[in-house]
């Protein structure tokens, strides 16, 4: 009986939403990954396997409600930390997927822009070769775009913003009365999308974990104690319906 009384209320939170305006830009801190492996008894990688596959739900519900720009938080810098065979394991599985997300027919009839964010340099070879894969093959749709933050670390994002406006500033090409935010906006990973407008984090966590801090600013916070991989369409539903109700409140 369960199953159909969520399966009413989900149709019905989905009717509800399309009547709103929905953010242009939604963030999520996938979190929850190796506690969901650990209460299943499986090896962490399993988890990140599991949320590979949620992932890949919340870009068809991302799409269906008209979402333009989802942005992930899929490998933190300070993520290299944890054992080598673990890392491993995961590089591997961000190898496979950007090579299938390439290729992937529902991101080409959705014009899905595909777009790494972090140092991606310092990644492992066969991995950059599979981001590059994905952003070439995905680089002339403009209709959804899809960026997954690798080696991500927001602070790192604004030293090295900080770092190309010396340069521009004692080369001549700045004054350093042109630094404003909307300059500093600029020199972002993020620079010409949409102002970032919710940021939703699974496993009841309740902080930003150092995830895009300047675009952050503005942004409504949702926080569910749902682990990433268990994330299903109602607790997404749940999140865009809790930013409507707060947009609607502050107007």
């Amino acid at each position: 009986m369960i199953k159909p009384v969520y399966t009413v209320y989900e149709r019905n939170l989905l009717s509800e939403i399309k009547m709103e305006p929905v953010p242009n830009h939604v963030a999520i801190i996938m979190d929850g990954n190796r506690r969901f492996a650990e209460g299943r008894d499986l090896l962490p990688l399993e988890g990140y396997r599991h949320g590979a596959s949620t992932l890949e739900n919340v870009l068809n519900w991302s799409k269906e409600l008209g979402i333009k720009v989802l942005t992930v938080f899929a490998f933190s810098t300070e993520n290299m930390n944890r054992p080598s065979e673990e890392i491993d394991g995961i590089m591997d599985l961000f190898a496979e997927n950007l090579k299938k997300i390439g290729d992937d027919g529902r991101i080409h009839k959705n014009k899905t822009r595909i777009k790494a964010l972090g140092k991606t340099n310092e990644l492992p070879e066969r991995v950059q070769e599979a981001i590059h894969y994905a952003e070439e093959k995905t680089k002339e749709h403009d209709e959804f775009f899809f960026n997954i933050a690798l080696n991500y670390g927001s602070r790192e994002e604004i030293i090295h913003a900080v770092r190309q406006i010396s340069k521009d500033v004692k080369t001549g090409k700045l004054g350093v009365i042109d630094i404003d935010a909307e300059l500093v906006n600029s020199y972002l990973y993020t620079s010409g999308f949409p102002e970032l407008e919710l940021v939703i984090r699974t496993s009841g966590e309740k902080r930003i974990s150092n995830f895009l801090l300047w675009q952050v600013a503005h942004s409504h916070l949702y926080f569910t104690d749902v682990y990433w991989p268990n994330f299903r369409k109602i607790d997404f539903l749940r999140a865009i319906r809790s930013y409507q109700q707060r947009i609607t409140v502050r107007e």
